[in-house]
Protein backbone atom coordinates (compact mmCIF):
# COMPACT_ATOMS: atom_id res chain seq x y z
CA UNK A 1 0.00 0.00 0.00
CA UNK A 2 1.21 2.95 -0.81
CA UNK A 3 1.90 6.20 1.87
CA UNK A 4 -0.96 8.07 -0.09
CA UNK A 5 -3.25 5.33 -0.03
CA UNK A 6 -2.74 4.53 3.46
CA UNK A 7 -3.25 8.25 4.29
CA UNK A 8 -6.31 8.39 2.64
CA UNK A 9 -7.94 5.40 4.61
CA UNK A 10 -7.31 7.70 7.67
CA UNK A 11 -9.19 10.65 6.19
CA UNK A 12 -12.13 8.67 5.26
CA UNK A 13 -12.61 7.26 8.87
CA UNK A 14 -11.92 10.53 10.29
CA UNK A 15 -14.52 11.86 7.58
CA UNK A 16 -17.14 8.83 8.39
CA UNK A 17 -17.55 9.76 11.62
CA UNK A 18 -21.32 11.17 12.65
CA UNK A 19 -20.98 14.64 12.67
CA UNK A 20 -21.71 14.93 16.99
CA UNK A 21 -18.62 12.99 17.49
CA UNK A 22 -16.21 15.32 14.34
CA UNK A 23 -17.80 18.40 16.02
CA UNK A 24 -16.30 17.98 19.28
CA UNK A 25 -12.85 17.09 17.95
CA UNK A 26 -10.62 19.86 19.02
CA UNK A 27 -7.36 20.68 19.08
CA UNK A 28 -6.03 17.17 18.14
CA UNK A 29 -3.79 16.44 14.92
CA UNK A 30 -3.83 13.16 13.65
CA UNK A 31 -0.49 12.48 11.54
CA UNK A 32 0.46 9.28 9.98
CA UNK A 33 4.10 7.84 10.59
CA UNK A 34 6.36 5.17 9.38
CA UNK A 35 6.97 3.55 13.29
CA UNK A 36 7.18 4.56 16.70
CA UNK A 37 9.86 5.57 17.77
CA UNK A 38 12.17 3.50 20.63
CA UNK A 39 10.62 5.89 23.54
CA UNK A 40 6.89 5.61 22.42
CA UNK A 41 7.23 1.35 22.30
CA UNK A 42 8.90 1.28 25.62
CA UNK A 43 6.87 -0.98 27.56
CA UNK A 44 4.27 -1.18 24.86
CA UNK A 45 4.92 -3.97 22.88
CA UNK A 46 3.08 -3.69 19.23
CA UNK A 47 1.83 0.20 18.64
CA UNK A 48 -0.72 1.11 15.85
CA UNK A 49 -0.88 4.24 16.96
CA UNK A 50 -0.52 6.71 20.22
CA UNK A 51 -2.73 9.45 21.38
CA UNK A 52 -0.69 12.14 23.54
CA UNK A 53 -2.86 14.83 25.15
CA UNK A 54 -4.98 15.17 27.88
CA UNK A 55 -8.80 13.64 26.82
CA UNK A 56 -11.35 15.68 26.49
CA UNK A 57 -13.50 14.80 29.93
CA UNK A 58 -9.66 15.88 32.09
CA UNK A 59 -9.51 19.08 30.31
CA UNK A 60 -10.53 22.10 32.59
CA UNK A 61 -10.75 25.88 31.88
CA UNK A 62 -6.83 26.34 31.34
CA UNK A 63 -6.98 24.42 28.26
CA UNK A 64 -7.37 26.50 25.75
CA UNK A 65 -4.22 28.28 23.64
CA UNK A 66 -2.51 24.90 24.26
CA UNK A 67 -0.62 22.78 22.08
CA UNK A 68 -2.70 20.26 20.14
CA UNK A 69 -3.28 16.57 21.34
CA UNK A 70 -1.46 14.43 18.96
CA UNK A 71 -2.51 11.29 17.36
CA UNK A 72 -0.33 8.98 15.67
CA UNK A 73 -1.02 6.47 13.21
CA UNK A 74 1.80 4.28 12.45
CA UNK A 75 1.79 2.51 9.09
CA UNK A 76 4.85 0.15 9.87
CA UNK A 77 3.45 -1.96 12.18
CA UNK A 78 -0.11 -2.40 10.31
CA UNK A 79 1.17 -3.01 7.28
CA UNK A 80 3.81 -5.70 8.35
CA UNK A 81 0.79 -7.70 10.58
CA UNK A 82 -2.04 -7.62 7.77
CA UNK A 83 -2.33 -10.68 5.74
CA UNK A 84 -3.96 -8.29 2.82
CA UNK A 85 -4.77 -5.02 2.04
CA UNK A 86 -8.76 -5.66 3.48
CA UNK A 87 -7.30 -6.67 6.79
CA UNK A 88 -4.69 -3.64 6.62
CA UNK A 89 -7.88 -0.90 5.83
CA UNK A 90 -9.69 -2.42 8.85
CA UNK A 91 -6.71 -1.78 11.31
CA UNK A 92 -5.98 1.41 9.97
CA UNK A 93 -10.00 2.26 10.86
CA UNK A 94 -9.66 0.32 14.00
CA UNK A 95 -6.85 2.26 15.35
CA UNK A 96 -8.08 5.68 14.34
CA UNK A 97 -11.44 4.78 16.29
CA UNK A 98 -8.98 3.71 18.84
CA UNK A 99 -7.10 6.78 19.39
CA UNK A 100 -10.02 9.17 18.71
CA UNK A 101 -11.91 7.66 21.13
CA UNK A 102 -8.81 8.01 23.71
CA UNK A 103 -8.90 12.14 22.75
CA UNK A 104 -12.47 11.78 24.34
CA UNK A 105 -11.64 10.37 27.74
CA UNK A 106 -12.80 6.51 26.98
CA UNK A 107 -10.71 3.68 28.49
CA UNK A 108 -9.51 0.45 25.65
CA UNK A 109 -12.29 -1.99 27.21
CA UNK A 110 -15.02 0.93 26.38
CA UNK A 111 -13.39 1.50 22.68
CA UNK A 112 -13.13 -2.56 21.77
CA UNK A 113 -16.84 -2.62 22.73
CA UNK A 114 -17.79 0.39 20.67
CA UNK A 115 -15.66 -0.39 17.51
CA UNK A 116 -16.54 -4.01 18.03
CA UNK A 117 -20.34 -3.30 17.98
Amino acid sequence: MRPDEFQEIVNETINSLPYEFKSKMENVDIVVEDWPGDEEVKGKGLLYGLYRGVPKTKRGNYYSGVLPDKITIFAGPILTTSKDLKEAREKIKDTVLHEIGHHFGLSDKQIYRAIKS
